[in-house]
């Protein structure tokens, strides 16, 4: 499954976020991929507002901490940023693969960064800028397993309500 939808402005980007984390189930992965400043950060946000972490809890991309934590929630959040990586090999000192096993959800930026690695089941969100628009975003929704459709089909059913 394969869809995309035009998205303006940061707040609707974390609303965004917020929808998917109402329909996350522990063990779900959610690849996020977009250039510098697309906002990959601010769904994750979003996400994490969704799952229940509280409004007073910041949200911060984990570009040097690589992975932040966030249990304050319904389900523990796992931030991941795997920009600063270089090699497949250095994601063995990360910890990822337990994450995916793990009883949280899992969202990763950067994600595009080692494909070859990727789980089966996840979904991913491709955020992109429309030319002309500083503000709108289009993001590609690719569901891969059972897991990417459940979590598309949230997203895509709740457009616009």
């Amino acid at each position: 499954m394969s869809e995309s939808i035009e998205v303006v402005g940061a707040e609707r980007m974390a609303e965004l976020g917020v929808k998917l984390g109402g329909a996350c189930a522990a063990g779900d992965v959610i690849a996020l991929v977009g250039e510098l400043g697309a906002g990959k950060t601010v769904l994750a946000q979003g996400l994490a507002r969704g799952l229940g972490v509280p409004a007073d809890v910041p949200i911060t991309s984990p570009t040097f901490t690589l992975i932040n934590e966030y249990k304050h929630g319904r389900l523990p959040l796992y931030h991941v940023d795997l920009y600063r990586l270089e090699r497949e090999a250095e994601l063995e000192h990360v910890g990822l693969w337990d994450l995916y096993r793990g009883e949280g959800v899992v969202a990763v930026e950067w994600f595009d960064r080692f494909p070859r690695l990727a789980p089966r089941e996840r979904l991913e969100l491709h955020i992109g800028r429309i030319p002309g628009r500083d503000d709108a975003r289009r993001v590609e929704i690719i569901a891969h397993g059972a897991v990417g459709t459940r979590l598309a089909r949230a997203l895509t059913l709740t457009q616009g309500a």
